[in-house]
């Protein structure tokens, strides 16, 4: 997934602190995408030092604990000898960073860091405090380990984490000031040094769903704001339709409250507000078609899909994923599958088919503003006669742009696979949920500019005596960047530009959703 353009902010003057407070969505993207500064808090630190005490004990006393005496996967019943345990944490990582495929983005790296800094912090990792603050200087100072993206199935992102832990004590690669260098080098050059690891700190460095948990969190951000944004095209669509708002009446939803409708129907009545279509006889006629009529049910259900997706996340964020898992008040360690991410996954493919639903609805708005029959705006909005094709071809690209956010909707939580000699006989496949529901996000961002194009020449044609405020907005921020169509020309930069200076931009966003609060 591409980043979405990183906008100027003010990083606070304090770090964030990490284990106090839960983190949360804005606050991943606040270190992801604009370097706010992090610290690990004191009742952080305590809290892992007691669940440290605990491994340390089990030790002492020879315990069977896995990935602690005893080894891993395969060879979880044997013991792991005294002269090798201080090597062992060191070998888990290094036998473990098998992924392969493009690097994750800056940000997602970033979140990746964080993320599993901060579930660490929640003390059932059973590490010492100084390696989540560690880690969390890997972000002050700008150390990026290089993570390929393909290597999780979504029970413990092993192979992903383990290219992080690489970094962690000397090894691998990492991005530091623009260039992609050996971790040690990139270590040094920050001003760090390596971390002798303690035992169980290697399985802990990668047993965890962090980088899937962060690229869940970006896409969710994303997510978030296109969906205000898909309203607003929306909302523009309809001052060019004429289209009839008595299906965004407040009494409508509450005669059968659909999950997410009320709210829908409300957001879409604020970015009208002030419009002429709010006046008696101002419809063009009684009843639209539905990708008009129908818009607040199936963006609010896109909208649920969207929380449940965050209620899922949230405990990979804050909460202990690590296996075995340590519990100081019990003074045990316990052996589980919290690593396990089916809510994840099904989250995620939901969220996809619920953009997947929109994104037909905004193709259909489309083609319905081109037809004359039903505006009685000129075909294909041109201002010239035949031969003139006006935007009439673009139709073409929102229904391939469609047919790519379909076929990305298709689920993959129920194609299970098993490994490690049937021990693992179950998969969730979280990450990839995760991976094709941002690539229909970026087809999403673009057909949404698509829509904010047409909208905007539907609109220069229809002439309405006054706009609501968002598609006051929405037109001029198109107009800023696309002149209206006078005779035809090539389209394809001109999307790409609405995408990337609305669509990519929090700023936009951020500015829409001010002018309706």
């Amino acid at each position: 997934m591409k980043t979405p353009s990183v906008t100027s902010t003010t990083t606070p003057a304090r770090p964030l602190s990490i284990g106090d407070a839960p983190l949360d969505i804005e606050r991943v993207r606040e270190v992801a995408l604009h370097d706010a500064r992090v610290a690990l808090s004191p009742l952080a630190e305590r809290r892992m030092a007691v669940s440290r005490a605990v491994v340390d004990r089990h030790l002492t006393e020879g315990r069977p604990v896995y990935g602690l005496t005893r080894g891993l996967g395969t060879q979880a019943t044997k013991t792991v000898p005294a002269e090798v345990l201080a090597e062992f944490s060191r070998l888990t990582v290094l036998g473990r960073a098998h992924s392969v495929g493009a690097g994750f983005s800056r940000a997602a790296t970033r979140a990746t860091v964080l993320i599993r800094a901060t579930s660490m912090a929640a003390g059932g990792a059973g590490v010492r405090p100084e390696l989540a603050r560690f880690l969390l200087e890997l972000i002050n100072r700008k150390v990026h380990p290089v993570i390929p993206s393909i290597g999780s199935i979504g029970a413990s992102d092993l192979c992903q984490l383990a290219h992080m832990g690489l970094v962690v004590i000397g090894e691998g690669e990492a991005e530091f000031e623009g260039d992609v260098m050996p971790g040690a080098e990139a270590l040094k050059r920050a001003g760090l040094t390596p971390v002798s690891l303690a035992p169980k700190e290697g399985l802990a460095l990668c047993s965890a769903n962090s980088a899937t948990a962060a690229r869940g969190a970006l896409a969710l951000a994303w997510a978030r704001d296109l969906a205000l944004l898909a309203d607003l095209a929306a909302a523009l669509s309809m001052e060019g339709f004429r289209a009839n708002l008595s299906p965004f009446d407040p009494r409508v939803a509450a005669a059968r409250p659909q999950p997410g409708q009320p709210q829908s129907a409300a957001r879409l009545l604020r970015l009208l507000a002030g419009s002429a279509l709010l006046q008696p006889g101002a419809a063009r006629r009684i009843q639209d078609p539905l990708s008009f009529r129908c818009v607040s049910q199936v963006h609010g259900s896109f909208e649920i899909t969207l929380d449940h997706a965050e209620q899922a996340l949230r405990p990979e964020f804050n909460g202990a994923g690590d296996n075995p898992l340590v519990l100081p008040e019990a003074d045990i360690i316990l052996s589980n599958g919290n690593f396990h991410t089916p809510a994840l996954a099904l989250a995620f493919d939901a969220a996809a088919i619920g953009l997947a639903q929109t994104a037909n609805l905004a193709v259909n708005r489309i083609g319905r503003m081109m037809s004359k029959r039903l505006t009685d705006l000129p075909d294909v909005l041109t201002r010239e006669p035949p031969p003139s094709v006006g935007l009439g071809p673009l139709t073409k690209t929102t229904e391939a742009l469609a047919a790519e956010i379909r076929f990305a909707a298709n689920p993959v939580a129920a194609d299970q696979r098993q490994s490690a000699e049937g021990i693992e006989d179950d998969t969730t496949n979280a990450p990839l949920a995760v991976a094709k529901f941002e690539t229909a996000l970026e087809r999403y961002a673009l057909l949404i500019a698509c829509e904010l194009i047409v909208g905007a020449e539907a609109v220069d044609h229809a002439k309405p005596p006054g706009l609501g405020v968002g598609p006051r907005i929405a037109h001029e921020a198109v107009r800023a960047l696309v002149p209206p169509l006078e005779q035809d020309r090539p389209y394809g930069s001109a999307i790409e530009s609405v995408c990337d200076r609305m669509l990519r931009s929090e700023i936009f966003a951020r500015q829409v959703a001010g002018s309706i609060e």
